[in-house]
């Protein structure tokens, strides 16, 4: 396939950018037993991108998705952006990897599996070196299980999506004309820079991360880290308690094991014990506070810039457009509707026509 040009290319990539904050921001919605637990909604549009994309392309779209999953979240100084990384850059890596060497022997379905599956075997990773320690074992028959589900599901829709789609045929014809791209040849390309202030901010929120990091005494963790819960209620990014507290008691609950320290209690042949008690509970505090930090630091109008701050911006231009259509997502008639409806409102907005 002949790579769709310069102008053209962008346009995609913002677009299918901002499908996967959309996805992610409706992946974030659904309950889980864990915040960095997905269901991979985010990665269809990653899937729909590996046959249109050139390997530079398509690693700046995965750097969209997780740039702007960190802004829209505002966990950019936290855990979350890190297991975000890790799962986004290796199972990428792996996709694009499979589709272009063994694109003839497997398919769309086996591809998302299999990024389903090594995304969910890097966060295991980072959560045993990290959180739970030897009780991630626990988590990982449940883990798995949903990332393959999800991922072999997700790649079956990328496969019938591409089959059936009018805005997937036009990119695997020779060139695009640009008055359909969608970018305006009167109005140059918005521009995004650094605003001063948000730069200042997300400065002090990396050095105080660090330093809250640096903090040894379970008791000085505790006092900073309702310091911080105030100070997010108090500017009005209340976090929501329920799932924070369950997280904090599950990290605490996995790092009792295995038992050391003094006895403090017995339940048949489980122990919770002093050590793993508090080492437990420093993780938990050290986890969600950097959550509240980066709720506190990061801001709407942080960008970064060059191509990169401009596609992401244009992402999230998208991203609003897509909240205000959601009736693509509901209808009576199942896959074949919803890929329909799919497909309208992406050849609308690449053509820059009305919603």
């Amino acid at each position: 396939m002949t790579p769709p040009s310069g102008k053209q290319e962008e346009t995609d990539i913002a677009l299918l950018g901002g499908m996967c904050l959309f996805l992610s921001a409706l992946d974030y919605l659904i309950p889980k037993p864990l915040p960095f637990m997905r269901a991979g909604l985010a990665n269809l549009p990653l899937l729909l991108a590996l046959d249109l994309f050139s390997p530079r392309s398509f690693c700046l779209l995965a750097l969209i998705k997780i740039l702007g999953q960190t802004f829209i979240s505002g966990t950019l100084f936290s855990y979350v952006f890190l297991f975000s990384l890790a799962g986004t850059a290796v199972s990428s890596a792996v996709m694009y990897l499979l589709r272009r060497k063994l694109g003839r022997w497997i398919s769309l379905a086996g591809v998302g599996l299999a990024g389903a599956f090594t995304s969910n075997a890097a966060q295991l990773a980072l959560a045993r070196l990290f959180i739970f320690g030897e009780g991630t074992k626990y988590l990982v028959p449940p883990f798995l299980a949903v990332g393959i589900l999800s991922g072999t599901i997700l790649g079956i829709f990328a496969e019938v999506f591409t089959e059936r789609s009018q805005w997937a045929q036009e990119r695997r014809k020779p060139s695009v004309p640009l008055r359909e791209s969608g970018v305006s040849q009167s109005q140059p390309p918005r521009k995004v820079f650094f605003s001063r202030t948000a730069a200042f901010q997300a400065c002090g929120g990396i050095m105080a991360a660090v330093l809250f990091l640096l903090v040894s005494s379970l008791v000085l963790k505790g006092i900073l880290f309702a310091v911080l819960w105030l100070l997010t209620v108090l500017v009005k990014k209340k976090p929501r308690m329920l799932p924070m507290l369950l997280f904090m008691a599950g990290v605490t609950a996995c790092n009792l094991f295995p038992p050391y320290g003094k006895v403090l209690a017995a339940l048949g042949p489980f122990t919770i014990t002093l050590g793993s008690l508090q080492v437990g509970l420093r993780k938990a505090f050290t986890l969600e506070g950097l959550v509240l930090l980066s709720k506190l630091n990061v801001t709407g109008n942080l960008r970064f810039p060059g191509r990169i701050g401009r596609l992401l911006g244009q992402s999230l231009e998208i991203l609003e457009k897509l909240k205000g259509q959601k009736n693509w997502l509901t209808g009576k008639t199942p896959v074949s509707g919803l890929i329909n409806r799919l497909d309208r409102l992406m050849c609308n907005i690449s053509s820059d026509r009305p919603l």
